[in-house]
């Protein structure tokens, strides 16, 4: 230990005592002196402090709930890229059917002393799933971004797209087109960003207690299919998907059902994630604004961790209607 204090010393150019100070996290050393006793316990090898390990690694964890939807590895990139110019180092949590749950990441990111955690598509989207490891985070007083709309009593910071304007743009776009009976393929009930694209579309088409084209699947292809199968089989022409994903799954519905698509049937998408053009037909669909909406919550979250006041208001992001050849007009037969 002796010997350690020493070479520290020597090589961060101060005191054995001071040396000693900063790694028993004592008051009366500078900021930069801190920092170079550090910096040479790192370059000579030796392990720091439990207590100061976090300030090493100023690692941030992004939790996702998959990697198969490309939107979430689109989201990855900007927010890992992002971070890295702050001066992080990401810590990407993928969560895989059959894997390790949201709970357990949580637990493994405070051992990591992590500096803040931003999550996307987690288990605080869905009202009826357990978010007692946010209450975790809350307690630690661990800075936490959500990106796309959580339940309300977390009070986490949130950077989310406007599902009002999306199903708006969605809905105007098929009416236009001259579809009238238009159907919705949506998340889980308990799935926030669903109840909101559904409330916006009561509103818009009038629907009040009448949800005979509403169809609920997992965000699954397979879901999808059997989701839009009962929609096209009520006579639906028109089908607003709550992402790019389910889409995909309701144009396979369609045709396994002998309809084409768009003459048929037409599939408006969510998310404008990576391939939609090359689909067939390419896919119309309302564009997520990820670059934006991963930077702002990088900003978010650099801001609580430097200590700065954040709201923990919602951020809403505008999306935008990406015309392509998955809509058409109408049917006339």
């Amino acid at each position: 230990m002796t010997k350690r204090l020493a070479e520290v010393a020597k090589k961060a150019g101060v005191s054995e005592a001071t040396v000693s100070r900063v790694l028993n996290g004592r008051s009366g050393v500078s900021e930069a002196t801190r920092a170079s006793v550090l910096t040479a316990l790192d370059v000579l090898g030796y392990e720091r402090p439990t207590k100061l390990r976090g300030e090493r690694a100023r690692l941030v964890g992004l939790v996702l709930p998959e990697l198969q939807n490309p939107i979430f590895p689109a989201l990855a990139e900007v927010v890992t890229g992002s971070l890295a110019q702050r001066g992080f180092t990401p810590a990407l949590c993928a969560r895989t059917i059959g894997g390790v749950p949201e709970s357990d990441y949580v637990e493994m990111l405070l051992d990591h002393q992590v500096s803040g955690v931003i999550f996307a598509g987690g288990s605080y989207a869905l009202a009826d799933a357990s978010h007692e490891h946010y209450r975790r985070l809350t307690d630690r007083g661990l800075p936490v971004v959500l990106v796309n709309a959580g339940v309300d009593e977390l009070g986490f910071p949130r950077v989310s797209t406007d599902d009002a304007v999306a199903v708006e743009q969605a809905y105007g776009h098929l009416r236009s087109l001259g579809h009238e009976r238009i159907g919705m393929v949506l998340g889980p009930e308990g799935h926030v960003p669903s109840r909101r694209k559904l409330a916006a579309m009561v509103q818009v088409a009038g629907w009040e207690g009448d949800q005979t084209y509403v169809e609920r699947s997992s965000f699954s292809m397979e879901g999808a299919r059997v989701a839009a199968t009962k929609l096209v089989e009520r006579g639906v022409t028109g089908i607003i998907c709550a992402s790019d994903v389910l889409a995909l799954g309701a144009i396979r519905a369609a045709r396994r059902l002998g309809r084409a698509v768009p003459a048929d049937v037409s599939v408006v998408g969510f998310d404008d994630s990576a391939f939609m053009t090359c689909t067939d037909p390419p896919l119309t669909t309302v564009r997520q604004p990820i670059e934006t909406m991963g930077q702002a919550a990088v900003d978010l979250l650099v801001s609580q961790i430097e200590e700065a006041r954040v709201l923990s208001d919602e951020l809403l992001f505008e999306p935008e209607l990406v015309v392509r050849g998955s809509t058409g007009p109408a049917p006339t037969h």
